[in-house]
């Protein structure tokens, strides 16, 4: 809940910071007092929403499942969004009120704005009575910061814990994860002298209780040491009453209690356990830690010695599992699809002899398992309940179609709602909106870093970090925290290790969809009518729609549209709607006037795609703006717009930018929009298209832009080389250059830019010879080189491009034989061979074979061929961009 306070407080900041008097001019001075009265409010308010904050903060891990309290938290989030409603309107008017041009034109919009101006003072002391409110009803329900029960907390906490840990107690149903039980076997017994601190780490679910469960009741680990406990810490946990636990477990409970152990002082309990453990080998588990502050007490506890005693704790989070030294730490992943059958069978028909899934149910059965992505606690789970079913079709169809309502429903389904939604609660305010809105993302969506941070950026869910760092950098710490704390795995990463790409566990994803659905921010949709969408989410996402017509949210967002087949005429009917929209992402053709008066705007990414081979100039198509797009002053990301002369001499008036899409490009207007993008300290990424083939770009003394990572400039250049500019691209990490008629050798001029990781040569070279020496590009991953008419040899020496990945070779006609050199580069995994002349493909069938047998995967097609590039070019694009779940919703399947 603080996490939605903690928006709005940044809000409020960031519109008390600006100063609308100031930006809207002298001019109305008519209107100061609805601006200094809304300051005013705005200020009491903000010291309400601070206390309030702060107060949440303080008693939420007391509440846990307080059913009063959490009716009054989704009173004060409703207020929490009616403050936020009132700020971003405000903030939309202020743009309008203080709009530059004629005298005419600013009257008519505050003409037509009046209304709305007049409503504040209204709103504003509803929002007042409301907060009122919400104290006397905190007064009156009796919630307060009271004296916290450490048992019932502790009961609660374990409760939870041991959930996930009795559904495995039998060692013989244990299935998979044989390896790191046996790793953590040979560890538990080595004869290590020191005390040793192991960690088995992985998300909620996982199966670390059990695993630990198992090897702590092994009679043969048991044999070694001379003492054992267990002691479960989690979320809540309180120093003195885990040491009275453990003391509890290593000397006799009569004893402990006739010599007043169990109340005595922190220091006294800390001196007996070093008294009793002194000389002795001991094991010890602390199961499921969140903290690594707690290991301060015990590490003081637990005798240092060198008897070879062990310490055993699990965690989900990655900064407690770094507390064990020299690698001595278990991560469990998701089961393989095979162990996911063996547990479920065993679960689920347990009650037959062989325990083997009846033919009729196999194919329910086996969707059943998938969902649960190898997450042995849903499995298992799942498998019992519907032991208790009749083996018939009828019944296992409805639990499967209902499966989002059976996990939200269904109290025997609790246990894997509540241990997941442990991991949540944990976050911190900053860390929950931002995860909140990953879960609006599509089922097995990959969830690319620079693309998920760019939309943090833009909905202001990211802090301003201060002293020259960027808030790129804070998204992408906010992504690393995400992963350390296991919510998110990393599916990709680049040459530099950096994460790439993330993925959401499918189970983790229904859990917090529910969480944003019923906190109103956001919702998430499949295959449906907007019709059946909640009018109330603040942010909408829909993978496939059959109608958007009927869309009439006011309070949206964000609205993102994965389906790029729908008719773009939807956005005529909707766009003034969305007056305090900050991230529009959809494929249409065209977007009306109404779209350039949306100052809230951030993030606008609309375009049609022609070409996913991306190998012709018209490849993508610009998207048709009626008006002036540079009026959106706060744009951060734009994809895409045509360059015209209004464009060229405004775009500098974008200075927030820090990823942009220009098509069209005419030589006349190169200078001026290069200077223009000079203005954009933040840009990272640019995409430069000419109008046509014969169009010839200049970049002939203009400055570099020193911060971009990302360059695809389509077209001609001037005199057949590459401008200067390109060596001062030092932070460059992909390029991109298409049919820009080159007549040297460019490879060399390239390989000064040491941080390549991709490039891609799409008929941008005319001559015959291309040589890649020994030593360059270190970190490159993937070389794509196509449709360069005249290149008949590739060189490549030996210790070049030592961590190539992947390598295309597409429309090379006269390259007659497969380049020599590939032989060296054995970090090769895919290679791509796309209309390539017959004795190419002959050769690499035959005589050449012997070049690129050590590469695994080798695709060979014609683009011609329909059937193929479905295969090889448009699904993996699908599963790329959007996760493997898109390619069920790709034409034809």
């Amino acid at each position: 809940m603080a996490d939605a306070l903690l928006l709005v407080l940044r809000k409020i900041a960031l519109s008390l910071g600006e100063g609308a008097l100031e930006k809207i001019g002298t001019e109305v001075v008519e209107a100061a007092p609805i601006f200094t009265d809304f300051e005013h409010s705005m200020r009491q308010i903000e010291g309400e929403f601070s206390i309030l904050q702060a107060f949440i903060g303080q008693v939420s891990a007391q509440k846990v499942g307080d059913k009063t309290f959490d009716a009054w938290l989704d009173q004060v989030r409703d207020v929490a969004h009616e403050v936020e409603d009132i700020i971003d309107e405000y903030a939309y008017l202020t743009v309008q009120f203080g709009e530059s041009g004629s005298f005419f034109k600013r009257k008519f919009h505050r003409i037509k704005n009046f209304a709305a101006w007049q409503k504040f003072p209204g709103q504003i002391s509803q929002v007042e009575a409301r907060i009122r409110r919400l104290a006397e009803m905190r007064n009156r329900y009796g919630i307060s910061v009271g004296e916290l029960d450490r048992s019932k907390n502790l009961r609660h906490a374990n409760q939870l814990s041991l959930s996930g840990s009795a559904y495995l107690t039998d060692n013989s149903e244990i299935v998979g994860n044989v390896e790191e039980i046996g790793r953590l076997t040979q560890w538990l017994l080595e004869e290590k002298q020191d005390r040793n601190l192991i960690a088995i780490l992985g998300m909620g679910g996982l199966g670390k209780t059990t695993i630990a469960s198992s090897v702590y009741k092994n009679e043969q680990i048991r044999m070694v040491f001379d003492c054992h406990a267990w002691v479960t810490v989690s979320q809540t946990y309180q120093v003195e009453e885990l040491l009275r636990e453990i003391i509890s477990q290593l000397i006799d409970q009569r004893a402990s209690m006739e010599s007043g152990f169990m109340t005595s002082s922190r220091t006294r309990l800390v001196e007996v356990i070093q008294n009793v453990l002194r000389d002795k080998r001991y094991l010890i588990v602390l199961d499921d830690v969140w903290d690594k502050d707690v290991w301060l007490f015990f590490n003081y506890a637990f005798v240092r010695d060198s008897c070879g005693s062990k310490v055993l704790i699990t965690t989900r989070r990655k900064d407690v599992s770094s507390l064990a030294v020299d690698n001595y730490i278990i991560e469990l992943k998701t089961l393989k699809y095979d162990e996911s059958w063996e547990l479920f069978c065993k679960k689920a028909f347990r009650a037959s002899k062989d325990k083997i899934c009846p033919e009729n149910l196999r194919y329910l059965a086996e969707k059943i398992v998938a969902k649960c992505q190898g997450l042995p606690l849903a499995i298992v789970t799942i498998g019992s309940i519907l032991s208790y079913h009749e083996l018939e079709e009828h019944g296992w169809k409805f639990f499967y179609n209902q499966f989002r309502w059976q996990l939200d429903n269904n109290p025997e389904l609790n246990w894997i709602s509540n241990v997941l939604n442990m991991s949540l609660h944990d976050l911190p305010s900053y860390l929950r909106s931002c995860f909140l809105y990953c879960s609006l993302y599509p089922e097995d969506y990959k969830i690319r870093r620079n693309t998920i941070c760019k939309l943090w950026i833009a909905e202001g869910l990211v802090e301003d970090g201060g002293n020259g760092i960027t808030m790129e950098q804070v998204a992408e710490y906010y992504l690393t925290e995400l992963t350390q704390r296991s919510l998110l795995q990393v599916t990709e990463r680049n040459a530099c290790g950096r994460a790439r790409t993330f993925i959401m566990h499918d189970l983790v994803r229904e859990v917090t969809s529910s969480i944003a659905k019923m906190e109103k921010f956001g919702t998430a949709y499949g295959n449906v009518s907007i019709t059946q969408a909640a009018h109330e989410a603040r942010r909408l996402s829909i993978r496939r729609a059959q109608s958007l017509d009927s869309l009439a949210s006011s309070r949206l967002r964000s609205f993102i549209l994965f389906d790029f087949e729908v008719s773009s005429s939807w956005i005529y009917d909707v766009v003034s709607r969305f007056r305090i929209l900050r991230v529009l992402f959809s494929y249409v053709e065209e977007l009306p006037l109404e779209i350039t008066i949306l100052t809230n705007l951030r993030h606008l990414h609309v375009c049609v795609i022609r070409d996913l081979q991306q190998r012709s100039l018209d490849c993508l198509s610009a998207t048709k703006i009626l008006g002036n797009i540079c009026h959106l002053k706060n744009l951060q990301s734009l994809h895409t717009v045509s360059a015209n002369k209004d464009l060229a001499s405004e775009l500098g008036n974008l200075t927030q930018m820090r990823s942009l899409t220009i098509m069209n490009v005419r030589q006349c207007y190169v200078t001026e929009l290069w200077n223009s993008l000079t203005k954009m300290p933040n840009l990272r990424k640019l995409l430069f298209f000419a109008s046509d083939v014969d169009e010839i770009l200049s970049f002939k003394v203009l400055n570099p832009l020193p911060n971009l990572k990302f360059l695809w400039l389509a077209g001609k250049l001037d005199g057949g080389m590459l401008p200067s500019i390109f060596s001062k691209f030092e932070k460059l990490t992909q390029l991109k250059l298409d049919w820009s008629g080159l007549k040297k050798d460019p490879i060399s001029s390239f390989s000064l830019m040491l941080n390549l990781v991709d490039l891609w040569l799409f008929g941008a070279y005319g001559g015959e010879q291309l040589t890649f020496r020994t030593g360059w590009f270190p970190k490159l991953k993937s070389l794509q080189l196509a449709d360069m008419e005249h290149l008949n040899q590739i060189e490549i020496e030996n210790g070049t491009m030592m961590s190539l990945h992947l390598l295309e070779l597409a429309g090379l006609r006269n390259l007659k034989a497969v380049p020599e050199g590939i032989k060296y580069i054995r970090t090769l995994h895919q290679l791509y061979i796309t209309d390539m002349s017959n004795e190419f493909i002959e050769r690499l069938q035959g005589s050449d074979n012997h070049i690129v047998q050590h590469i695994p995967n080798i695709h060979n097609f014609d683009s011609s061929d329909s059937q193929a590039v479905n295969n090889v070019i448009f699904l993996p694009y699908l599963a790329k961009k959007f996760g493997p779940g898109a390619m069920k919703y790709a034409p034809g399947k």
